[in-house]
């Protein structure tokens, strides 16, 4: 039976620069990869579907019972696109069911880019991979022994997730996708927000001035933290200049 760790690195290789595509809008660029397997549970579900926006952090992790292409795809147009609308660019590593021909047949159907990673650069995912060890993390804290409930605290922790300050964004992934903080149980002493709009249309023009806000925030400490990463990357990177002919 698995244990709720974090995946071990992969080892040392050979590394090209890193290059950063920084995305400037919610919901333009999203992430997708599969976490598992888990111990099987009554609903015979033993992986999790991670779908993660590049620049609000927004996470959705879904349980699913394989990771079969087909499973992906449709829970891809079940639990986001519904959701959330078409993705601009979708990536996800080098699996074959991302890469499959039906998920890059319903791309093609949707106006959606595929992008993957590289051999050379398996860091370009590394946004989604730090969300899933933040999911095994967790679930190792609070699993019970025989680790069959480890879908019971999903729900939960997505909210907590959501509600938490972003240490990239600086700002919380509720803020950024919806204008505002999510309320919990103990919020309800602090009563009703005391700035509450009169109308439907300053309630519109109120949201469009704070997304406006956090989101021209959010671009400054993305871009700053890409930089960073980008920098000590490249410091351990070996460059690669290849010649016509050559095999890549």
């Amino acid at each position: 039976m698995p244990c709720f760790r974090s995946p071990k690195k992969p080892k040392t290789r050979t590394k090209g620069n890193l290059q950063r595509y920084n995305v400037g809008a919610p919901l333009e660029r999203i992430a997708l990869n599969v976490l598992g397997p888990f111990p099987v549970i009554t609903k015979s579900n033993r992986y999790v579907l991670v779908l993660m926006d590049y620049f609000t952090k927004w996470p959705e992790a879904v349980q699913i019972p394989d990771q079969e292409a087909s499973t992906v795809a449709e829970e891809l147009v079940r639990s986001w696109i519904s959701c959330y609308a078409v993705p601009m660019i979708l990536h996800s590593d080098q699996g074959t069911n991302f890469n499959s021909a039906l998920l890059t047949e319903l791309c093609k159907l949707l106006g959606i880019l595929k992008t993957r990673t590289t051999a050379l650069h398996p860091e370009s995912d590394d946004m989604v991979e730090r969300f899933n060890r933040t999911i095994l993390n967790h679930l190792s804290l609070f699993v019970s022994k025989n680790q069959t409930d480890w879908d019971t605290h999903m729900p939960l922790f997505l909210l907590a997730y959501r509600k938490a300050e972003h240490e990239v964004t600086g700002l919380t992934p509720a803020e950024m996708l919806l204008g505002r903080m999510l309320r919990l149980p103990y919020d309800i002493i602090f009563g009703r927000p005391s700035e509450t709009p009169s109308s439907p249309n300053e309630y519109m023009q109120n949201l469009e001035a704070r997304l406006e806000s956090v989101h021209a925030f959010a671009r400054k400490r993305i871009k700053l933290a890409s930089e960073r990463m980008k920098t000590r990357y490249n410091s351990r990177a070996t460059d690669h200049h290849f010649k016509k002919g050559d095999l890549v």
